[in-house]
């Protein structure tokens, strides 16, 4: 068993000596080549440094050229989608007429799609990434990628659509319903296709007529008005739905005096 695990330590200190004798060479094909070999074995911390070496002693070659581009693609792998963007962004910048570019502006809006956070957080990366794809779409309206970028657009799409759903609920279940209100009129607004319109349409008559009762005097007329035209609305969208009966019962009390 020692004689196994000196053999693996002296392995090992020998692969260090190796990189670390390269690194600290002047022979730049042997930097490329070792790069190439971790990247392989994603070992990417250390082939991002050959890289860098490589591309700073020859940017205008091939060989540099490819060491920037799998510098990002390194940064991509290893999941650190921030740095990876900057670089393929930057990518693109040095090398405009490079063959990998239909890619790498693809993998930088994919870098945004990665950093978008779930719907409950802060969304400002998710309009960042939707900007992003659909610039892609926009350079490169004939790439094989365009269906996937559009799938993606519809994911992030529904993930804002959602957050403002679930301010509707939320506020909704907690009787705030000048809120509810509010938010489920800008849903409506913002989402007419969505397939929660209809819920979100309920859940506005609901909390518009429970805000006109509790109401002070001098506002219920016209809050009684605005729950009327909302419900009208619904049961001309929805003449079908589940939910009429259920709205016309609860706005019973105001059928004398309004004809729904």
């Amino acid at each position: 068993m020692r004689t196994i695990y000196f053999l693996f330590t002296v392995l090992v200190l020998s692969a260090c000596s190796s990189y670390n004798d390269v690194l600290k060479g002047d022979d730049f094909a042997a930097k490329f080549e070792l790069a190439n070999g971790l990247h392989e074995e994603g070992d990417y911390d250390k082939c991002i440094v050959l890289y860098e070496q490589v591309y700073q002693h020859a940017p205008k070659s091939s060989e540099g050229e490819l060491s920037y581009y799998k510098m990002a693609k390194s940064y991509y792998e290893d999941g650190d989608y921030y740095m990876a963007g900057y670089f393929f962004g930057s990518f693109v910048q040095r090398y405009p007429y490079s063959l990998r570019n239909e890619e790498s502006y693809f993998l930088t809006a994919m870098c945004s799609v990665n950093n978008s956070p779930k719907w409950s957080l802060d969304q400002t990366e998710t309009y960042a990434a939707l900007n992003a794809v659909q610039s892609f779409i926009d350079k490169y309206p004939n790439s094989p990628l365009v269906d996937s970028c559009n799938t993606i657009i519809d994911v992030l799409s529904y993930k804002l659509e959602f957050k403002d759903l679930n301010k509707v609920l939320q506020y909704s279940k907690t009787e705030n319903f000048k809120a509810a209100l509010a938010y489920a009129d800008i849903f409506v607004s913002k989402y007419p296709l969505s397939i929660h319109d209809e819920e979100v349409q309920v859940l506005a008559v609901k909390n518009g007529y429970y805000l006109t009762i509790n109401s002070i005097e001098s506002k219920k007329k016209e809050r009684v008005e605005e729950t009327i035209t909302r419900y009208r609305n619904f049961a001309s969208e929805y003449p079908s739905s589940e939910y009429l009966t259920e709205l016309k019962s609860l706005l019973k009390p105001w059928q004398n005096d309004y004809e729904f």
